[in-house]
């Protein structure tokens, strides 16, 4: 453990940081797996939804600094390919 008032202050503020970024996280895995369950079925119209719902949570996750925008950029392509195929 720390000894040094600040160095205690960021054990605290990176725990919690690492706290918000888990639940961003997985949240964004939680809209791409409800894309890809919905293209599996072959629901075009509720793909589309969620394909926008989860582009959206995606560019926050950038916004926020819990992803790269790159890491983001392949995902949306990947799930609009995939839609475009439906």
């Amino acid at each position: 453990m720390a000894n040094i008032k600040s160095q205690m202050k960021r054990i605290k503020t990176n725990e919690a940081n690492r706290l918000r970024n888990k639940a961003v996280k997985s949240s964004l895995k939680t809209a791409i797996r409800k894309f890809r369950e919905a293209a599996d079925a072959g629901d075009k119209a509720k793909a589309v939804e969620l394909q926008a719902t989860a582009g959206r949570a995606l560019d926050k996750a950038v916004s926020k600094g819990v992803i790269h925008i790159n890491q983001a950029a392949n995902k949306k392509s990947a799930m609009a390919k995939r839609a475009n195929q439906l």
